[in-house]
């Protein structure tokens, strides 16, 4: 039998309440390592922590799409591994493989069906962007801009960005960019944060929301009005940009962080002020679900690929050792104590 170490959910936030690593339990089980056919041992290289787990935390998730963490069960999510052993034909010992439902534990027996083999050179090697900027948070950012942001070369276009220090605004900010847009103005939540947007991402300007006028700032920086609006946050700081867009502009509605504490729907209402802004300057604000467009993922990554190997987009990461340390970096994240993707390294 073989030793590993899961962590499993201990309890759930209460209603309206915020996540506490209390809420995560780290255990240590038994592994069968004898396969069945079909199945493949792998050990766990990176996990990844983002925002819609929140949701998965409560009993209702709200979203169709989404399952329930049970209670005293493994929690699982992004994750990335080698394979150790395989009586899979899908992959073969020292693949590198993912997989969205990645348990959380330093290895596990997997079905090869449900894992995606990925090729290492696409990454240069940095496993990790696979579960970033190379993986579903990079399509979610390039979908999102491309699908819903009507972003057109020579158009003289402004992108704002909320949670843009985070891993998903992050990339958007930059594609925005690389699309088009003459202005990319991200919304964060430190000065560190705001120096990386400018200094390292390439954004045109970042406001720091928790000490800055973000109205103000928006007006300062956005001179022309706003037209793309990459939306990770929802609430107050959503409303303010949403009253400084120009007529016929985009909101691209990606996630309501800023919400997900709440007990309210999603995606969360708006306020009568807010819909009737909407709809006299013919704003468009649709729910966007990057895996509508998965039929369009491998040449996407691809070309997200291209983009990070070429220098062309900077992939900021926030790197905690340890699979002990899942729910200290869930909770840091859902407080933005990340710059970037937060990520779990667990094994080398």
């Amino acid at each position: 039998m073989m030793q590993v170490k899961r962590v499993v959910l201990s309890s759930r936030p209460g209603n309206n309440g915020a996540p506490v690593p209390a809420n995560f339990r780290l255990e240590e089980t038994t592994l069968a390592p004898e396969l069945k056919d079909g199945e493949v041992l792998v050990r766990t290289l990176y996990l990844s922590v983002d925002p819609y787990m929140r949701c998965r935390m409560n009993e209702d998730t709200g979203a169709e799409y989404l399952t329930p963490w049970q209670l005293c069960e493994c929690v699982d999510g992004g994750g990335v591994g080698v394979v150790e052993s395989s009586r899979s034909s899908v992959c073969a010992e020292g693949d590198v493989v993912t997989c969205f439902n990645w348990p959380w534990q330093t290895h596990a027996v997997m079905k090869g069906c449900v894992l995606q083999k990925v090729e290492p050179q696409l990454v240069d090697g940095h496993l990790s962007h696979f579960l970033g900027a190379v993986g579903i948070t990079g399509l979610t950012a390039l979908f999102g801009v491309r699908e819903k942001g009507n972003i057109t070369k020579g158009a003289n276009q402004t992108m704002v960005v909320s949670g843009a220090a985070g891993a998903c605004g992050s990339i958007a900010g930059q594609i925005g960019r690389l699309d088009g847009c003459v202005r990319v103005v991200g919304i964060c939540g430190s000065d560190e944060k705001c120096r990386a947007l400018v200094e390292d991402l390439g954004f045109s300007a970042a406001i720091n929301y928790r000490h800055e006028d973000v109205p103000a700032r928006l007006r300062e920086c956005c001179p022309d009005g706003i037209d793309v609006y990459f939306d990770n946050v929802g609430g107050a700081i959503s409303d303010t940009v949403i009253t400084q867009m120009n007529s016929g502009s985009h909101v691209i509605l990606c996630g309501q962080i800023s919400q997900y504490n709440k007990d309210v729907p999603y995606p969360p209402p708006l306020s009568e002020e807010i819909q009737e802004a909407l709809r006299s300057k013919n704003i468009t604000r649709e729910r966007f679900m990057v895996l509508h467009y998965m039929n369009k993922a491998e040449a996407a990554l691809f070309e997200l690929s291209q983009w990070v190997k070429s220098g062309q987009i900077k992939v900021l990461e926030t790197v905690v050792n340890g699979i002990e340390n899942m729910g200290d970096a869930f909770c840091s994240m859902m407080k933005g104590g990340n710059i970037g993707k937060q990520i779990i390294k667990v094994s080398e």
